[in-house]
């Protein structure tokens, strides 16, 4: 049996997960990226995608994140996550007001630098719709 470690899911809304799990899959900006007991301390930002919970007694559940950042250490991980909602809640209109604000801004885009972190956003949005709400 793997050890398990305690994982918190928090959004400024609400605590949405708080427990003892065996693994938890986050979307790291870097790639995606499986937590588990023991786990070299590591800091690092969250893109937009699902969060895959394996809690200690095998149950999986599954949460959308948009943007944030997790901290993880030995015996535990926490992520701080700018907005996040269980999977079965999402609605699609909340995803492409998401897209259509983000291409609104990319318009008004003054810089190079912050049109390539709007379209990159853009891509993982796109990306993350397509997975919550397939065709």
């Amino acid at each position: 049996m793997a050890d398990n470690f305690n994982f918190e899911l928090v959004s400024p809304e609400r605590l949405l997960v708080s427990g003892s799990v065996s693994e938890v899959v986050i979307p790291a900006t870097e790639g995606e990226m499986t937590v588990m007991a023991n786990h070299a301390p590591t800091m690092t930002t969250i893109k937009p995608g699902v969060v895959t919970v394996k809690f200690a007694d095998g149950k999986k559940d599954r949460y959308v994140v948009f943007g944030g950042f997790a901290d993880i250490i030995p015996t535990g991980c926490t992520l701080l996550a700018e907005s996040a909602v269980h999977v079965d809640d999402i609605k699609s209109e909340d995803i492409t007001r998401r897209i259509e604000a983000a291409r609104k801004e990319l318009e008004h885009a003054a810089s190079d630098e912050h049109k390539f972190g709007i379209e990159t956003y853009l891509a993982e949005l796109t990306t993350l719709n397509g997975i919550v709400m397939p065709v």
